[in-house]
């Protein structure tokens, strides 16, 4: 298994592109974020909370 197959099946909801990314910044950038204190706001597609996905778990016990 290739790594990037890997990061496709745990992030539930995709992996972001590069606009994705540049779109995320120009957010916490902007006005929208004024009152977002002392959080860890993730952009990972929902891998920090998945673990492990049972996409993972089917292609590993194949």
């Amino acid at each position: 298994m290739l790594f990037f197959d890997f990061a496709d099946l745990m992030s539930p909801m995709g992996n972001a592109s590069a606009e994705d990314c540049a779109n995320y910044i120009a957010v916490m950038f902007s006005d929208y974020t004024r009152m977002v204190t002392m959080q860890n706001l993730m952009h990972d597609g929902g891998c920090s909370g998945s673990g492990i996905t049972y996409a993972i778990v089917e292609r590993l016990s194949k």
